[in-house]
């Protein structure tokens, strides 16, 4: 993992409310304290600005807010992973284990992990 997502993977973890983090003076320790769902809205609002920005950058062929938009993105991105335990390690992980398969036989396997998933319950 990059060493910068791995730093910021670290810190966003010390803003969580259980680890000390402080709503009062951080932005993160705020989301974490309201919650799943304002977290999302923030990746929701965040995905939608990464579109906006690429069309712009489409029209107008500067692409640098495009790449801020998709900062604030991935930032988001990682406190929601880290919201549900998870770490940007993980999702390296299944980005090398779909690596050398074709984006349609991994969506085909999605479909069938689900079936037995589903099946299992049953």
């Amino acid at each position: 993992m990059s060493d910068t997502l791995k730093r910021l993977a670290d810190i966003i973890e010390s803003r969580k409310p259980a680890r000390g983090g402080d709503p009062d003076k951080s932005y993160v320790a705020r989301l974490f304290a309201k919650g799943d769902d304002a977290i999302l809205k923030k990746i929701g609002e965040e995905a939608t600005e990464v579109v906006m920005a690429a069309k712009d950058a489409r029209a107008n062929g500067d692409a640098s807010a495009l790449v801020y938009e998709v900062a604030d993105l991935w930032f988001h991105s990682l406190i929601m992973l880290a919201q549900f335990d998870l770490s940007p390690q993980d999702v390296l992980n299944e980005l090398a284990r779909r690596e050398g398969m074709s984006g349609i036989e991994e969506k085909a396997g999605r479909k069938l992990d689900a079936r037995e998933q589903s099946e299992r319950r049953e």
